[in-house]
């Protein structure tokens, strides 16, 4: 270092020293640093399947090999079994073992050797067609519920056709089967698998297609990648179900499906509904409208006898104005018998104290006595004048009784709601009233309504 007072320079004779964890941390990092991740091709050997779910093997070519691991949670998204001896292709994390010092590559992926140009080859068909929008959601046509015929598009050999058969057979025997045979592997297979699916979709004899086959490999399922495969499942009027494959397997078939399943039983289970779950459930809701039926009989009994509660005969409102009628005559009578009385006490006092300040003039005796017979006589007539308008007014209530018109022939009619009805406008046809008589009632429904004019 140099001296910042002289100018001079001076050294540290003493070297760092560092840790060995140390070291290969920071060799680690510079490994990751400056391989990202990358494809490596070499021959599996040494493999080793550790309990713990991870897999150690060595990469190796003719002149050179590598550690290689591949974590458990790595391994099983494989969807295949690595043997020593196999030729692959590996997208690796170059890195250091920091406990051992070993340098090692961390695999995140790997493909069985030469079919690297089949699956790019898959994900530029998947872009091309995606862009298009062939596996957008909105154009997935629904499956039907109850299909009475399901087609099947596969190899009359393939063990998926049995597989598809004997679901079918256990969980819909009334669905009918029809077989479209075609090759599901090989050269000219996917103009065949496509020829197959146009021919059911033009002969409409089924509600639906399956479209199948078992795993393999991605060269054994190239058939099922290939663009008139993907082209005639979505110009096909019936909706197609894939099963293709394994659960980890996943074809362009797949993705232009109305529907995939994981595998040919799955898709068979898909298209047909368990017959035991469907009787299973008709069951349910037979018993379910019976419960729903009773309750709505129940409950309109309950309504029907309140609403009759409800309902009142006009004789009893008519009872009842009566008996409010006589009310009034008993409170006019007392009324007029009080003002005759106090009228009476009034002209004794007047005539007594009269007789006290003129006792001896008969002419005053005989005006009292005058005026005494004029307020009897008038007390009369205001009595018999009242009770003439209490006469007048019980015969005109009597004209003005609904029972009295009720026995000359007329009616009265109430709606549901017990509304009297004066005009025709208050009715709609099929609506039903009632008729009251004055002996009865009759219950009726309205068949037409027309304008009043007036006329009887």
């Amino acid at each position: 270092m140099e001296d910042s007072l002289s100018g001079t320079a001076t050294f540290d004779p003493t070297p760092p020293v560092m840790p060995v964890s140390v070291l290969n941390r920071l060799a680690r990092e510079r490994l990751e640093a400056a391989f990202p991740l990358c494809w490596v091709a070499g021959e599996v050997s040494n493999l080793s399947y550790a309990a713990s779910g991870h897999v150690y093997f060595s990469l190796k070519d003719s002149v050179a090999q590598v550690r290689c691991v591949m974590f458990r949670n790595r391994a099983q998204l494989l969807g295949w079994r690595l043997e020593s001896g196999q030729h692959i292709e590996a997208r690796v994390l170059v890195t250091l073992y920091e406990a051992r010092g070993d340098f090692q590559l961390n695999i995140e992926a790997a493909r069985r050797a030469g079919i690297g140009n089949l699956y790019e080859s898959f994900l530029r068909l998947k872009e091309k067609l995606e862009r298009e929008g062939l596996f957008a959601s909105a154009i997935k046509r629904p499956l039907p519920a109850f299909p009475r015929r399901i087609g099947v598009v596969t190899s009359p050999q393939a063990a998926a056709l049995r597989d598809v058969l004997s679901t079918l057979g256990r969980r819909a025997g009334q669905v009918e089967i029809i077989v479209y045979p075609t090759p599901v592997q090989g050269d000219g297979a996917a103009a065949l698998i496509a020829d197959a699916i146009r021919r059911a979709g033009e002969r409409a004899e089924c509600e639906l297609l399956i479209l199948c086959r078992g795993g393999g490999s991605l060269e054994d399922l190239r058939a099922f990648n290939d663009e008139t495969v993907a082209r005639a499942i979505r110009a096909c009027p019936l909706p197609v179900v894939s099963g293709i494959g394994h659960e980890t397997d996943f074809t362009i078939a797949d993705l232009a499906a109305d529907r995939r399943a994981a595998t040919p039983t799955a898709a068979a289970e898909m298209a047909a509904p368990e017959r035991s779950a469907l009787l299973a459930r008709l069951v349910a809701d037979h018993l379910a409208l019976r419960r729903q039926a009773a309750q709505l009989v129940n409950q309109r009994g309950q309504q029907l006898d309140w609403l009759a509660r409800r309902l009142q005969h006009p004789g009893q409102s008519l009872a009842r104005q009566q008996e409010g009628l006589r009310h009034l005559q008993r409170r006019l009578d007392a009324g007029l018998l009080l003002c005759s009385t106090r009228a009476r006490g009034t002209l004794a006092s007047l005539g007594h104290r009269l007789r006290q300040q003129r006792p001896a003039l008969p002419r005053q005796t005989l005006h009292l006595q005058s005026l005494a017979s004029r307020l009897e006589r008038a007390g009369r007539q205001a009595l018999d004048g009242k009770a003439a308008e209490l006469g007048r007014l019980t015969a005109s209530l009597s004209h003005l009784d609904p029972r009295a018109v009720l026995a000359r022939g007329y009616s009265i009619i109430t709606n549901s709601q017990q509304r009297i009805i004066h005009a025709s406008s208050m009715l709609e046809p099929g609506e039903e009233i009632a008729v009251i008589f004055h002996r009865g009632r009759a219950d009726a429904t309205v068949l037409a309504v027309s304008a009043d004019d007036g006329r009887l």
